[in-house]
C-alpha cells in the first residue's frame, strides 16, 4: 500500500507539473518557439502544403471526435437508466453496417487526394536548378555543389560550439550545438536538389523550416529538394541516432540572394583554385605549424585534447605515433585506425592541410621532433 500511494503521489505531481506548465505557457508570447506545440510551415511551398494538410486531417478528426463523443455523452446524460429508459434490442441492422462502411471509406477518399496531391509535390525533384550532393560522416557532414562546367566545389561542415560550453565550463551560446564553421549556402526562390547518402553509418538531414528530411544511408543515394522563399538561416540536425556524437553533427543553411549566392560561389571556387596550387609549393616549418595549429583546433582537439592530452581519444602529447616513423603517422592520418573512433581523414583534409597538421603533432606538445611534412609527401604516401 505505501507503494501504491508513494506511486499515486508522484503521478499526481506529475500531473502538476504539466498543467502548470500548461497554463504558464499560455501567457508567453505566440510566436515563441520554445513553446510552440503546432507545426510550423517554414519558408517553402513544400513546407506550406504540408502544414496545410496536417491542419486539414487534424480539423478532420476533431470535428469526428466531437461528433462521436457528443452523441455518446448525449446518450450517456439523457437516456441512462435512471430516467426509465431501457436498451433497446435490436440485431444486425443491414442500413447501420452500410452507414458506417459507407461514410468512413468517404472520409478516407477526401483525406486521401489531398495527402496523394502533397506526397507527389513533395517527392518531384525534378527540373532542379542546382544539385548539392550530401554525404554523412561521424559526425559531421560533407557538402558538394555539382555544377555542369565541373568546377565542383566541396566542403566539410563541422559543429563550431566550443568545448567549454559542452563541458559546461561556459556558459551556452545561443545556438548551443547548432552552428557549424561552414555552412550550406543556397540562392533564394531556386529549385535545389539534395542527393544524401552516407560514408560509414545511417544518419538523417533534416531541416524543418525548409520542409527536408531524408535518410543517409551507406551505398544509396537518397533524393530531396527545397526551394526557399525568404533568406534567411535555418538550422537543423541529424535525426538518425548514428553514434556517440550524434547529437554533434547540426546543420545549417544559408540562404540568400541570388547575387550574393554568385559572389559566394567564386570564392568557394577561387579558394578551391588557390589550394590546388598550394599542393605544389613547399612550406617553411612556421607555416605549416601555423596552418597545422588551426587544423589540429578545428579536427582533433575534440578527441586528442586541447593540449595533446588525450580525452576521448590517445593523447598526441608524447605519443609513439608522433614521435615515430613519419610514414607511420601519415598512414595514420590518413587512413584512420578500423575499430576505433580514429576516422581515416584522407578524403577530409586536403593534402595540404594533412601535412600542416602532421607538422604541427610532430612539433607541439613537447614532441618536437624538428621535422616537417609538405603536401608533396601526403600526395606521394597516398599514391604509394
Amino acid at each position: 500500500m505505501g507503494f501504491i500511494s508513494e506511486r499515486l503521489r508522484a503521478q499526481v505531481g506529475y500531473a502538476a507539473i504539466l498543467i502548470a506548465t500548461f497554463l504558464s505557457g499560455g501567457a508567453l508570447a505566440q510566436d515563441s518557439k520554445v513553446n510552440q506545440v503546432n507545426m510550423s510551415p517554414g519558408v517553402t511551398s513544400s513546407g506550406q502544403a504540408i502544414y496545410d494538410l496536417h491542419m486539414a486531417i487534424l480539423w478532420i478528426c476533431v470535428i469526428i471526435g466531437v461528433l462521436v463523443f457528443g452523441v455518446m455523452f448525449y446518450s450517456i446524460i439523457y437516456h441512462r437508466k435512471s430516467k426509465g429508459f431501457k436498451a433497446s434490442n435490436f440485431h444486425e441492422s443491414t442500413k447501420v453496417e452500410i452507414a458506417w462502411t459507407v461514410v468512413p471509406f468517404l472520409i478516407l477518399i477526401g483525406m486521401a487526394v489531398p495527402a496523394t496531391s502533397t506526397l507527389i509535390h513533395v517527392y518531384d525533384t525534378d527540373e532542379a536548378e542546382m544539385d548539392i550532393l550530401v554525404t554523412g560522416y561521424q559526425w559531421k557532414w560533407k557538402y558538394e555543389y555539382l555544377n555542369e562546367d565541373g568546377e565542383n566545389v566541396s566542403f566539410f561542415s563541422n559543429l563550431r560550439t566550443p568545448q567549454d560550453e559542452i563541458y559546461n565550463t561556459e556558459e551556452k551560446g545561443e545556438h548551443y550545438l547548432l552552428e557549424v564553421d561552414e555552412p550550406v549556402v543556397i540562392p533564394v526562390d531556386t529549385k535545389v536538389r539534395f542527393l544524401v547518402t552516407a560514408n560509414d553509418v545511417i544518419h538523417s538531414w533534416w531541416v524543418p523550416e525548409l520542409a527536408v528530411k531524408r535518410d543517409a544511408i551507406p551505398g544509396f543515394i537518397n533524393e530531396t529538394w527545397t526551394r526557399a522563399e525568404k533568406e534567411g538561416i535555418y538550422r537543423g540536425q541529424c535525426a538518425e541516432l548514428c553514434g556517440k556524437d550524434h547529437g554533434f553533427m547540426p546543420v545549417v543553411v544559408n540562404v540568400v540572394s541570388k547575387e550574393e549566392y554568385a559572389s559566394w560561389l567564386a570564392d568557394k571556387q577561387a579558394e578551391a583554385a588557390e589550394i590546388k596550387a598550394l599542393m605544389a609549393q613547399t612550406f617553411t616549418m612556421d607555416q605549416l605549424v601555423e596552418r597545422g595549429k588551426g587544423v589540429y583546433q578545428s579536427r582533433c582537439a575534440a578527441c586528442h585534447g586541447m593540449n595533446g592530452e588525450g580525452g576521448l581519444g590517445l593523447p598526441i602529447a608524447g605519443s609513439a605515433i608522433a614521435t615515430g616513423g613519419i610514414a607511420k603517422h601519415l598512414d595514420i592520418g590518413i587512413n584512420g585506425v578500423a575499430g576505433t573512433a580514429m576516422q581515416a581523414f584522407g578524403g577530409q583534409l586536403n593534402d595540404v592541410d594533412m601535412a600542416a597538421v602532421i607538422t604541427y603533432q610532430r612539433n607541439a606538445f613537447g614532441n618536437n621532433m624538428g621535422d616537417m611534412v609538405q603536401p608533396i609527401d601526403v600526395f606521394n604516401h597516398k599514391k604509394g
